[in-house]
């Protein structure tokens, strides 16, 4: 079911034309019912409802980017959320991605939308801890959406981290207890934006990550 109304809110951060980011996000959508017949890329019972529990979910972040943030790394890309959406919404923007996602198939998926997009996207079929960080570019921006709890995130963040960087996290009810238990081994300064798709989750705008030092 195309609903291109629920991203019209976002509008005003696409870099193209609505017309054709809504084009694009119809084709990422029509791959994306293609390849969930043999591959398990979203939950079965959101698939009808792509546009507003994963497009326009994704989406929300525009609003929060920065000017000078063009460096992008999504963490656990699966169907290609957060990560994918953006890419579109900022096609022929300086902008580019990397999505990091070891399975395989999934990483497939990732390349053909890329590919028959003209996305500025590069897939690594590894898992984060399997890429050297210092031969990757620090990003601006880390991305992750219902990918694993924030200790294990910041573990998996926190070597992609230099001063200028900020996650971009997608979390659900549980994130003041994820937070609090994070918060014994990981210092990072926190913004809660309240989620436009979810009236229980939120965004967490982090910064600052590193590990607390054990005496």
């Amino acid at each position: 079911m195309n609903d291109a109304t629920a991203v019209d809110r976002y509008a005003s951060h696409f870099v193209r034309p609505v017309d054709a980011v809504i084009a694009d996000l119809e084709s990422y959508a029509q791959l994306l019912r293609k390849w969930q017949a043999v591959q398990n890329l979203v939950s079965r019972e959101t698939l009808n409802q792509v546009w507003t529990r994963h497009f326009a979910d994704s989406l929300q972040l525009l609003s929060l980017l920065r000017d000078g943030d063009s460096s992008f790394m999504d963490l656990g890309s699966g169907g290609g959320f957060p990560a994918l959406p953006l890419a579109i919404a900022l096609k022929g923007g300086p902008q580019r991605f990397l999505l990091v996602e070891p399975n395989g198939r999934k990483a497939s998926f990732l390349r053909t939308v890329a590919r028959e997009l003209g996305l500025a996207v590069t897939v690594l079929a590894q898992r984060s801890d399997e890429i050297d960080s210092r031969e990757t570019p620090a990003p601006d921006i880390i991305t992750s959406r219902a990918l694993a709890a924030m200790p294990l995130l910041c573990e998996w963040m926190e070597p992609f981290f230099v001063s200028k960087t900020r996650a971009l996290l997608h979390k659900g009810r549980e994130y003041v207890e994820e937070l609090a238990e994070s918060g014994a081994h990981w210092h990072h300064d926190v913004v809660m934006v309240p989620s436009n798709t979810d009236p229980g989750g939120v965004i967490l705008e982090i910064t600052n990550l590193r590990r607390i030092s054990v005496r």
